[in-house]
């Protein structure tokens, strides 16, 4: 069996972006109907047996409080944030288990259900149908995979060492030292990819990292002296850091692989969704 997860904030923006908008009796419902329907078309397609769906409900996390310059939902649309609750409920009609994040990120739910799903020897595979490179960190050899399912293109293990320069467990340290703008982590000054790449396929964590470049054993890396003294100056930075890119396994969500088994639409909300949003019920397939 395959257990397919999905960053459902991530489809929802994607929809944003890549389609005009389209109001209903004065709302904006375009990204609700084209995440609606891209859903129901993969459902149609028979590749999901088991699946379940995170959104962010509030874009803050635990992660604000650990951090003021972690991302917000200032700037965003509000015509985009007023649709968070509709596609929430479009996954649910469709038939697909729902976690809607407060406390925790959606990125925190897919990695607790990977990891969970993992575990269960009934999973060949675990598919995280999501292109952001948090995510790598999730990655387990052939077994549990990113897909993007827009490009059909699949990234493992070895995928995630090609693209990234580092395994999958050192993810949330490359993070940590390069930055990640998308989620407001700013890392630390001079140290690049290549750089913190090459010195964290040597020791894996930023805890490891010997505080004086002379003591780094197989790294040849370009301004080492400055970048260990940098590190060293800023070390307690890069550990919360490291703590803001790492993805939580613990979330209290129902996530057992046969709560997630996809057993058809809820058709009487599916066609009470789609009377809401402007779109014939039968419009939206779901099964062929």
């Amino acid at each position: 069996m395959q257990v397919h997860l999905f960053d459902g904030t991530y489809e929802l923006f994607r929809a944003w972006f890549g389609a005009p908008p389209q109001q209903h009796e004065g709302r904006e419902v375009g990204a609700t109907r084209t995440f609606l329907r891209s859903l129901a078309g993969l459902l149609r397609s028979g590749k999901v047996t088991h699946g379940g769906v995170a959104f962010d409900h509030v874009i803050e996390s635990f992660r604000n409080e650990l951090f003021d310059g972690y991302k917000t939902g200032e700037g965003l649309d509000e015509r985009l944030l007023s649709q968070f609750v509709l596609a929430e409920r479009a996954a649910a009609a469709l038939g697909l288990v729902i976690w809607p994040m407060v406390e925790f990120e959606a990125d925190d739910a897919i990695a607790t259900a990977a990891a969970r799903a993992a575990a269960d020897s009934r999973v060949e595979h675990v598919k995280i149908c999501a292109v952001d490179k948090d995510m790598c960190q999730c990655v387990v050899g052939t077994r549990v995979v990113e897909w993007d399912r827009w490009k059909d293109v699949t990234i493992d293990e070895a995928g995630v060492g090609a693209k990234h320069g580092v395994v999958p467990a050192s993810i949330p340290d490359l993070l940590a030292l390069v930055g990640d703008t998308a989620d407001g982590i700013p890392g630390i000054d001079g140290w690049g990819k290549s750089s913190a790449a090459k010195v964290l396929t040597v020791y894996g964590h930023i805890q490891d990292i010997p505080d004086e470049a002379a003591q780094w054993k197989g790294v040849a890396v370009r301004g080492a002296d400055k970048l260990a003294a940098t590190l060293r100056e800023h070390r307690a930075d890069a550990m919360l850091y490291q703590k803001l890119a790492t993805l939580r396994t613990d979330c209290p969500i129902t996530c057992d692989v046969d709560a997630l088994a996809w057993r058809g639409p809820d058709r009487d909300a599916l066609a009470a969704l789609c009377a809401e949003i402007g779109l014939p019920a039968d419009s939206v397939r779901v099964t062929s």
